[in-house]
């Protein structure tokens, strides 16, 4: 697998807008749930409504990943 820095998984935060409320989402921790497991990843999200981006190669790779390993268990 490759590793990948925050930057290449989130982006470089430029233009990144609730589409709700209007303003710049922020990079904050976000917890997901799946198959029981319980586990935290920083994305963009929100301030406001805590609507959260995940961006392409973030749900097509790592969580893909994650998923894959859980459901194998």
């Amino acid at each position: 697998m490759v590793k990948m820095n925050d930057e290449e998984k989130l982006g470089n935060g430029q233009d990144i807008i609730c589409a709700k409320c209007n303003i710049s989402l922020e990079v904050s921790p976000v917890k997901f749930n799946y198959v029981g497991v319980a586990f935290s990843v920083s994305l963009f999200n929100c301030p406001i409504c805590g609507l959260t981006y995940v961006p392409a190669v973030l749900a097509r790779g790592s969580m893909l990943d994650v998923q894959r390993a859980l459901e194998d268990k």
